[in-house]
């Protein structure tokens, strides 16, 4: 039976099926409503872990996070992410690491989530013109003086991995992954072999259309739908992955939580493994 809770960084539990916000629309109106009805019901039905960023909006997301579920219920946390910044030469965005950057981010995401702590911040690129110490060191500053719970990574190779981890202690990590983009199989394997939750951003994406079919095939044989069949392949695939599905829509919502009770047998399984290759 697959485990439906996970202890990030050994402590904090959570569901193992997220909400990720990023597709929820923020500006006024109609769409806004609707995101901030999507964020509630996925609370409803049982979300405790809700994934943002600064560069969602350049905080507008966690605002309407703030907006739709503070105060928060008990056992609920949104982790978010930084160390991404309009500091291009025209105001673009792009990887900024530097500490100053990084502390004011994540002052700015307590104040936007209005908590006094974040329990899960993730660094959303590691910077490659800022050394990795000084960007871990800085989160880990953060923790420290208690702003910060635990610390996460996200698109980083094994050895980048390794490197963070010889500096401080880290809980998660957050690569694209799924059914048909497996390339970050080794992060993965460490992520399992060190206890570290491994967030897929993107969990439902599909490839050329003979995987496609492939998926329909099996969806159709265990009376569900490919998007559910993918993410019950991902949560059967490792204990320590935790998928982030992230849709504007209540029906999508509802539809992605029901994949954590689909059963697929271990046929139907070997054959969705054969797709890696095929995306």
């Amino acid at each position: 039976m697959t485990s439906t809770a996970f202890h990030i960084g050994g402590d904090l539990k959570v569901r193992r099926l997220g909400f990720g916000a990023m597709h929820l629309p923020t500006e006024p109106g109609p769409a806004r409503k609707t995101s901030v009805a999507v964020a509630r019901r996925a609370v409803e039905l049982g979300i405790t872990l809700i994934d943002t960023a600064y560069l969602y909006g350049g905080g507008a997301n966690e605002e309407l996070l703030a907006e739709a579920l503070h105060p928060y219920p008990d056992g609920l946390h949104i982790t978010t992410k930084v160390g991404v910044a309009r500091s291009g030469p025209s105001g673009e965005w792009k990887l900024d690491g530097r500490p100053a950057v990084l502390r004011d981010q994540v002052e700015q995401a307590l104040r936007r989530l209005r908590v006094e702590r974040i329990e899960l911040l993730q660094l959303h690129r590691i910077d490659p013109e800022t050394p990795l110490a000084d960007q871990v060191g800085t989160l880990r500053e953060l923790r420290t003086e208690g702003k910060i719970g635990r610390i996460g990574l996200s698109e980083v190779t094994v050895d980048e991995l390794n490197q963070a981890r010889e500096i401080v202690q880290i809980a998660s990590v957050q690569n694209r992954y799924n059914l048909l983009a497996r390339e970050h199989e080794p992060v993965l394997a460490a992520c399992e072999a060190a206890g570290i939750a491994f967030l897929p951003w993107r969990p439902v994406a599909w490839g050329e259309s003979g995987a496609r079919s492939e998926v329909a095939a099996v969806a159709a044989a265990v009376d569900a739908t490919p998007t559910q069949v993918a993410l019950a392949w991902l949560l059967g695939h490792s204990p320590v992955i935790l998928p982030i599905p992230g849709t504007a829509r209540i029906d999508h919502l509802e539809e992605n939580l029901a994949a954590e009770g689909l059963h697929l047998p271990q046929a139907h399984r070997d054959r969705l493994d054969r797709l890696s290759e095929a995306g």
